[in-house]
């Protein structure tokens, strides 16, 4: 069936004060950014309700617009609807009739109708107006049958400006508009978790910006064009982001050459942070985002999270950090980034891996090896940041 226009419901937004209209503002911000390869629309907000309709004369294709608003944050479910100017009783039954019959093949089904008048000029109350199209439903097609407490339909009439029709109620993400919960910076990998991370956090409204650690010759340009690629898949969710490629090789031959090697990974995740932290407030970041999983490797035991933390004066975000591989990995496939994240590509973490790294690090002794850079670290991390290289994912 061809729809006239979408309404568009929302969850926590409607628990919103005085400022909801802020958070409004933004879901139709990003849902014209989500549409607008797909066509021309008009987004309009009226008592609580946020409606999407083609602009006039524009084709578009139906099923692109609803997976395009089902990767926007916000959006509770997204109901396909039908407008008419028409008001008038019998016209309104022949509607409703037609809709049903064009919508569900199969009338063995169970139905409510919810009508509701909002406007107070239409002659007939809103509980009989539901009774009398029920029984006209029930005439066209003597195969239904009313369910009023769990029907296979639930068709909603609404009388407002024009006449309203729908029945679909298609779950969209959820969470908070992205840009209603300032901004952070993603430590994104090409592995599987890191992009699960973004996604998560900006599905609680968070802006991002990502912060890519290259180490060529040692990590090819595939490895950097596969995070390329995880970020714009991200970026089909959180808008955009601006990735920053830093060069990483020549502070990871240091603490190679000069650090214990059961603490490598450590300490080059420390300095991993203070890069990405020093990037994300000089570009307005109020924290960090990571993939970490508690205790999945080495890397993420408590004590190696407590060690890494210390490095950083922001927050840093782990949404993932109780949740198993399977449970990433479902997330990763549902939004699209897995099938790239288990590309061969190797990333500079993996490269530097130690073969028996520290589960357990001090701090104390942490910051003892860290000494043996003190004479080549702050050039090293001055030619770090000046090889920063931003790539606009759009």
């Amino acid at each position: 069936m061809k729809y006239h226009c979408f309404l568009i419901k929302y969850a926590e937004i409607g628990i919103k004060g005085k400022n909801r209209y802020l958070f409004e503002d933004a879901l139709v911000r990003q849902m014209k950014f989500a549409l607008q390869d797909v066509g021309e629309f008009m987004i309009w907000k009226e008592s609580g309700r946020i409606f999407v309709k083609g602009a006039e004369g524009e084709e578009f294709d139906q099923d692109e617009a609803i997976e395009a608003l089902k990767r926007v944050f916000g959006i509770a479910a997204i109901c396909p609807m039908i407008m008419d100017e028409n008001k008038e009783y019998d016209h309104l039954v022949k509607t409703v009739v037609q809709y049903i019959g064009e919508c569900y093949e199969d009338k063995h089904l169970t139905f409510k109708v919810e009508a509701r008048r909002a406007d107070k000029k239409f002659p007939i109350r809103s509980m009989e107006l539901s009774a009398a199209l029920g029984h006209e439903l029930l005439q066209a097609y003597p195969e239904l049958s009313v369910d009023v407490h769990h029907p296979d339909v639930m068709l909603r009439v609404e009388i407002r400006d024009q006449v309203y029709i729908y029945s679909e109620e298609i779950p969209g993400p959820g969470g908070m508009p992205v840009g209603t919960n300032g901004k952070a910076m993603l430590l994104l990998s090409g592995g599987i978790d890191s992009p699960v991370a973004g996604y998560m956090i900006a599905k609680r409204g968070v802006r991002l910006q990502a912060t890519y650690f290259h180490a060529p010759p040692y990590t090819s340009e595939r490895a950097k064009e596969k995070v390329v690629e995880l970020a714009r898949l991200v970026a089909r969710y959180s808008g955009p982001i601006d990735l920053h490629i830093i060069n990483f090789t020549d502070i990871q031959m240091a603490i190679y050459e000069k650090c214990p090697h059961d603490e490598l990974t450590i300490i080059m995740r420390r300095y991993m942070m203070e890069i990405a932290e020093h990037i994300a407030k000089e570009n307005g970041g109020l924290a960090l985002i990571t993939g970490e999983s508690l205790g999945q490797v080495a890397s993420q035991t408590i004590q190696s999270l407590a060690v890494t933390n210390e490095v950083c004066t922001l927050p840093v975000f782990r949404p993932c950090i109780g949740m198993d591989k399977q449970e990433i990995v479902d997330i990763a496939e549902k939004i699209g980034t897995f099938e790239t994240s288990i590309l061969p590509y190797e990333d500079c973490c993996t490269i530097f891996v130690a073969k028996h790294p520290v589960t357990k690090p001090n701090l104390n002794v942490i910051k003892k090896s860290e000494r043996k850079l003190d004479d080549v670290i702050e050039g090293l991390l001055k030619e770090a940041y000046e090889s920063d290289e931003v790539i606009k994912i759009r």
